[in-house]
């Protein structure tokens, strides 16, 4: 019988022939949305097939990034799909991997530089509500790239005083030049 963990906080899930899985932990039955949720909390677990304790982790996120793509939540563009396909067998196939991996932890190091530069940047000063509905706009897109199993942000409505197009236009314009400015420093 597996332990609930296996020593390094990792929790052990079985996966049943019935297609069934158990979380040891809790000692209770979960599905695949349960282990989407731990994955997104940064809970490390590892599914082995009751039967063989065979670890089968990868082919149970490899479903659950399919179920997330049926659903309507795309993340993965058909061109990015077919080029992945084609270099299985490429003799580069075994770089893939380590590229990938090294490239969503340099989105990630660069989402969390933007949002905290975004965030230090504006608190306070006369760009602040602009920066909001900034950061607002940006949030919706970051959501493009992590599915969270909700909805959308809402799009920032315009504060309550409005300005001629004219005024709007140099607001807009000053922003950027603030933007451009703090994306300057980071490099």
């Amino acid at each position: 019988m597996a332990k609930a963990t296996d020593g390094t906080g990792t929790v052990i899930i079985k996966k049943y022939a019935n297609r069934r899985l158990y979380n040891t932990e809790t000692s209770s039955y979960i599905t695949l949305d349960h282990l989407a949720t731990m994955t997104r909390e940064g809970r490390d677990f590892k599914v082995i097939d009751a039967k063989t304790e065979e670890d089968i982790t990868h082919n149970v996120l490899t479903q659950i990034i399919m179920e997330e793509e049926t659903r309507g939540q795309t993340m993965l563009p058909v061109s990015f799909l077919r080029q992945l396909i084609a270099l299985y067998g490429d003799s580069m196939q075994s770089m893939v991997p380590q590229y990938l991996e090294a490239s969503m932890d340099a989105f990630r190091r660069n989402q969390q530089q933007f949002r905290s530069a975004m965030e230090g940047a504006f608190s306070g000063g006369p760009f602040a509500e602009i920066a909001k509905r900034n950061m607002a706009m940006f949030e919706a897109a970051a959501s493009a790239f992590q599915p969270k199993g909700g909805k959308a942000p809402e799009a920032p409505k315009p504060g309550a005083a409005t300005e001629d197009k004219a005024s709007e236009v140099d607001i807009l314009k000053a922003q950027l030049a603030a933007m451009q400015a703090q994306i300057d420093k980071l490099k």
